[in-house]
């Protein structure tokens, strides 16, 4: 039986209990849901509930996401176009249409982000005191004050490059800002380009034309005015070329595919050569042309051919490009426009405890961070590196941040009596250099350093500890740590993520076997507890949604809910469908990619799908199964083919019922809330969540903030 529907002012044909489940029609595409993602992410600047520089720093994140999505992803779709070789897709999408999907969204996405610095953003911080000045309307002493900043500061970092027959374009190296000068010579048109220096800020504060009489009044802030540095080089030209007539200046920026590409099964020495791809990285195909639209057809024209650009990425938008620049702007000494510094909370169980072991001992721990403190766990691999009775310490690390009391803990634990082994995944994007850096730098003290199993990214987060102990039972006592998240406290206090303590005995030995399938020559193929992938996860987990399923078609209660960043793998996908044909009602917090279509009728009307976006990144995993009893995993894996295929991810189940509790009353929360919360619609579209009128927003990232789980 075929029945239409329409959903969003689009037609959707689908056949009631026998459509193919793998019909396209049944899919999102993958780049377009992200796409969807980062608009959600700019609307947060829009929203007057987040304080005024936390509004512009969400401008920020919305472009440096962009920039990274075509570094990555429009960079392969672009090489899919070149080789033609057929890449399908569950959505069915070419990536042809894909791509231009992708560039007219772009082009609106681009629009929407200026219009809300130019309309809404500037306008109010001007009402602040915080003034983005354009250089041609300041005075003349402030030009002259600025004019000397640059002799001073600017012009002898600067290089100057020629092009003409004599000296060829310059290589542009990625995301890095330029001008494009314009110079007279006798009738001829010679051009240029200046790199604006990364070494100084942006947004430079424009010296005062006079002292302040008085120190401002309590609670009142003194005028700070900015100028960008881009516009003082422009203003200033005629000191990087004296004699020459600057006929004009624009401002360009090129995108790079920033991918690596690693034959690793090929490579000797796997750290040795990720350390020679990275230094091509900023110097890959160009893949994006962003110009000021005051630049010329002609020479954009001029532009794209000699950086080999294809004319569809090549995008026009009013000044200031780069808006990623504009976390600066929340380093200014205005705190009162930012949230207040988060206090988290050290859980009752660890601050009664004479140590984390001990309260491990006690039963097992889990925290939910930033609204419980990452200092438990810093303290667990500080405390095991100096514990004379620790003999065996051994981490996965990911993403650990910079100067990171993780890494200083482990470089102090090597001795002789203590065994410290640590798997750091050279192939953590964008981090792959901090990671080389580590590495080596563990090597040096005498730390047993793998990078894991040829062709699979360690994405997993465990650190196991081996004690000796005495008591009623001397021996050895093994103490875990998983998570959701990296061993990284910066991250920890603006991203959600689960860190959980056992010593469960059978957990313990999974850790075990973990690492020695890791950092040996294992084979192991079964855990005790443990979901393990690329080995047991997937088949567990379609196991899992059967049972499910099975219950409801056996009219039992069947409940599924999951948390996580992205679901776009296919297989996944399609057992959901089907168990939401049983009857199984399924809940998820999806906050990026969703390729599932929630609400069609007779396929997926038991399913909905809610992303949350707001102050903190929604970056824990959690998979619940069943209405009673509930057995619930959390771990590092998102549902994509990526994680349960390619990578080394791990899910742990909740042993205790207390702590089961805590995920669900999670869940029940973030599925009512109205303050950050949008939901998925059969279309693929998103639609924000409000109160009822007359009700209060419920904002369950405000509410965790004042009582814990």
């Amino acid at each position: 039986m075929e029945k239409e529907i329409r959903t969003g002012g689009s037609r959707l044909s689908i056949a009631e209990k026998t459509t193919s489940l793998s019909d396209p029609s049944l899919y999102i595409n993958r780049e377009l849901s992200w796409l969807g993602f980062n608009e959600r992410v700019l609307a947060q600047a829009r929203d007057e509930r987040h304080p005024l520089l936390e509004r512009a720093r969400f401008v920020s994140i919305s472009e440096t996401n962009l920039d990274e999505f075509f570094m990555i992803r429009v960079s392969g779709l672009q090489q899919q176009v070149v080789a033609e070789l057929p890449n399908p897709i569950p959505d069915g999408m070419t990536p042809e249409e894909q791509l231009h999907h992708v560039y007219e969204h772009t082009e609106r996405f681009l629009a929407e982000q200026r219009e809300i610095l130019r309309e809404e953003l500037l306008p109010a911080l001007g009402e602040k005191g915080i003034k983005l000045i354009p250089y041609d309307k300041l005075g003349k002493r402030e030009k002259r004050e600025l004019r000397e900043m640059f002799a001073q500061d600017i012009l002898p970092i600067l290089t100057p490059l020629a092009i003409d027959p004599a000296h060829p374009f310059p290589h542009i190296s990625n995301l890095s800002l330029n001008l494009l000068v314009v110079i007279g010579d006798g009738g001829r048109e010679l051009m240029a380009r200046i790199k604006v220096p990364t070494t100084m800020r942006r947004f430079l504060k424009v010296p005062p034309t006079e002292e302040p009489e008085a120190a401002p009044a309590p609670g009142a802030h003194e005028e700070i005015q900015l100028v960008r540095v881009e516009e003082v080089i422009a203003a200033n030209l005629d000191e990087l070329f004296p004699g020459k007539e600057i006929l004009a200046s624009h401002v360009f920026q090129v995108t790079r595919n920033a991918d690596l590409v690693i034959e690793e099964d090929e490579a000797s020495d796997l750290l040795q050569a990720i350390e020679d791809e990275l230094e091509g990285r900023w110097f890959g195909q160009s893949v994006r042309l962003m110009v000021a639209d005051s630049m010329p057809g002609e020479l954009r024209e001029w532009l794209t051919e000699n950086l080999r650009v294809e004319a569809g990425s090549v995008f026009a938008a009013p000044e200031p490009l780069g808006l990623g620049d504009l976390d600066e702007l929340t380093h200014l000494d205005r705190g009162d426009l930012l949230y207040p510094p988060l206090t988290p909370r050290v859980p009752s169980e660890i601050r009664a405890a004479r140590s984390i072991t001990s309260a491990i001992r006690e039963g097992d721990v889990l925290l939910y961070h930033p609204y419980d403190s990452f200092t438990p766990v810093v303290e667990f691999v500080r405390a095991a590196a100096a514990d004379p009775d620790v003999l065996a310490v051994k981490q996965t690390l990911y993403r650990v941040g910079s100067n990171s009391p993780i890494i200083e803990a482990l470089k102090g634990a090597r001795d002789e009596q203590t065994q410290v082994a640590v798997l750091v995944e050279l192939k953590a994007r964008f981090d792959e250099e901090p990671n080389i850096i580590w590495a080596r730098q563990l090597e040096a003290r005498g730390v047993h350093v793998a990078y894991g199993i040829v062709g699979f990214k360690t994405h997993a987060k465990m650190c196991l500890v081996v004690r000796r102990e005495g008591g009623e039972k001397p021996g050895l006592r093994r103490y875990v740590h998983m998570g959701t998240g990296n061993y990284n406290p910066g991250t920890a206090r603006v991203y959600t993520d689960f860190s959980y303590f056992t010593d469960d005995p059978e957990i313990a030995e999974d850790g075990t076997d973990l690492f020695n399938y890791l950092t040996g020559y294992s084979e192991q193929e079964e855990f005790h507890e443990l979901l393990v992938a690329p080995l047991t996860m997937r088949r567990r987990f379609m196991e899992l949604i059967r049972e499910e399923a099975e219950k409801a078609r056996a009219g039992e209660p069947a409940r599924i809910s999951f948390k996580m960043n992205n679901l776009t793998d296919p297989s996944i996908i399609e057992e959901l469908y089907l168990a939401s044909q049983a009857g199984v009602k399924i809940e998820m917090i999806i906050r990026g990619i969703c390729c599932l279509k929630p609400g069609l009728p007779g396929i997926s009307e038991n399913i909905r799908v809610v992303s949350l976006v707001g102050r903190f990144l929604e970056h824990a995993r959690a998979f619940a199964f069943g209405s009673e009893d509930e057995r619930i995993y959390l771990g590092s894996a998102d549902l994509m083919q990526r994680n349960l295929d390619r990578r080394i991810e791990t899910l742990f189940p909740l042993r205790e019922a207390r702590h089961r509790e805590k995920i669900r009353r999670l869940f029940d929360l973030q599925l009512d809330d109205t303050a950050n919360s949008w939901e998925l619609k059969p279309d693929g579209s998103y639609e924000r969540l409000r109160p009822k009128e007359g009700e209060e927003p419920a904002d369950s990232q405000a509410i965790l903030l004042e009582e814990p789980l």
